[in-house]
C-alpha cells in the first residue's frame, strides 16, 4: 500500500508541476517529448528495417552465387558417380602416367596395395593442382592425407634466394591416395 501511495503522490506532484508551467512551456515540453518519441521510433523500429531492406539485394546476390556453386558441385558429383568403376590396375597405370606427364622428376610415386604415396620435392603449385584434378577424374583416386610445406627457393651463388630462377610457389611433402578397390 505504501508503494501505491508513493506512485499516487508522485503522479499528483507531477500533475501539479505541469499545471504550474506556463502554456508556452507546456507546448515546448510536448514538442520535446514528441521529438524524443519520434527519435526512439526511428532508432528502434525504422532504421534497422531500412538497413535490412538496403542490404537485401547484395545478400540475395551472394546467396544466389553460393547456390550456383553448390549446384555445380552437385553436378560434378553426379557426373563422377555416373562414371563406370575403374579397376585397380587401370587406376595405377593412369596414376603413374599422370605423375610422369604432369609432375615430371619433382615427384616420386610408390604403390602399396590400395594406397599410393606421392613424394614431392620442389613441385610447382600449378602443376600439383592440375595433377590432383587429373587423378580424381582419370585414376579415380582420392587424397587421404596431405603433408605439404612450402619449399625454400634455391639460393644463388651470392647466398640470396634466387626467386627469379624459380618463379611461383613450390611444395615439398607427401600425399597419400586411396585407389579404387580390386
Amino acid at each position: 500500500m505504501n508503494r501505491r501511495m508513493t506512485s499516487s503522490s508522485s503522479a499528483s506532484a507531477l500533475q501539479a508541476r505541469w499545471q504550474a508551467l506556463a502554456p508556452r512551456e507546456q507546448s515546448l515540453v510536448l514538442v520535446a517529448g514528441t521529438l524524443v518519441a519520434l527519435a526512439l521510433l526511428w532508432w528502434l523500429a525504422l532504421a534497422p528495417a531500412l538497413q535490412t531492406l538496403r542490404s537485401a539485394p547484395a545478400r540475395h546476390a551472394s546467396l544466389d552465387a553460393q547456390l550456383q556453386h553448390m549446384q555445380a558441385l552437385q553436378a560434378e558429383a553426379l557426373q563422377l558417380q555416373a562414371q563406370p568403376r575403374a579397376n585397380a590396375d587401370e587406376a595405377q597405370r593412369a596414376l603413374q602416367a599422370s605423375v610422369t606427364g604432369t609432375l615430371g622428376s619433382s615427384a616420386r610415386l610408390t604403390l602399396q596395395g590400395d594406397r599410393a604415396t606421392l613424394t614431392l620435392k620442389g613441385t610447382p603449385a600449378d602443376a600439383l593442382s592440375r595433377w590432383l584434378a587429373q587423378v580424381r577424374g582419370n585414376a579415380r583416386a582420392a587424397p587421404q592425407d596431405m603433408r605439404l610445406v612450402r619449399s625454400q627457393p634455391p639460393e644463388s651463388r651470392s647466398g640470396t634466394p634466387a626467386s627469379a630462377a624459380a618463379p611461383g610457389v613450390r611444395w615439398d611433402g607427401s600425399i597419400v591416395l586411396a585407389l579404387p578397390p580390386r
